[in-house]
This record gives structure tokens, C-alpha cells and sequence, in this order.
């Protein structure tokens, strides 16, 4: 198959080969359909999952079973370190 792209989808595909993560157009177009599809994929069990957390994260404000701002930046400093932290093992 052979397509033809315009001019400002062939920066971006340039971008990445000078990058030097891709070996050449074909790789750059499997990796954004990869995404893509990760993307789209999304499914319907993990959206009522957050929809969950949603939920029992609302009944904890309800039951006065909340941070104060303090301690709330706290624990999302602390999150986000554990994060980054996992990100890096990667």
C-alpha cells in the first residue's frame, strides 16, 4: 500500500525519524495507530471503574471523611514521587 500524506503530517512523521526512536515511516505510522487503538480501546469496565472510584470518593465527602489542603498536598506529592518514580523504571 502506498499513501500520500500532506505536507504537515510529513513534518511530523520527519520529526520523529531525526528523533532516531523510528527507523523509518513505517514505524512512526505503526506506533500512532498502536496509540490510537490503545486509545480507542478504552473500555466501557474501566470507565465504570472510575466511575466507581468516582463514587466511593463522593461518599467519603458525604461521611466528612476528608484532608485538609495540607494534607492533601501531601499525599499527592507523595503519589506523584511513586509515580515518577515508576515511570523511571520503565
Amino acid at each position: 500500500m502506498q499513501i500520500n500524506i500532506p505536507p504537515d503530517l510529513q513534518i511530523l512523521v520527519d520529526k520523529r525519524l531525526s528523533s532516531g526512536e523510528y527507523a523509518n515511516a513505517e514505524e512512526v505510522f505503526r506506533r500512532a495507530l498502536e496509540v490510537l487503538e490503545a486509545e480507542e480501546s478504552w473500555a466501557e469496565e474501566e470507565r465504570r471503574a472510575l466511575d466507581e472510584k468516582i463514587d466511593r470518593a463522593l461518599a467519603q465527602v458525604a461521611a466528612g471523611k476528608v484532608h485538609g489542603p495540607e494534607e492533601a498536598r501531601r499525599k499527592l506529592a507523595a503519589m506523584r514521587a511513586t509515580h515518577l518514580s515508576d515511570l523511571g523504571r520503565r
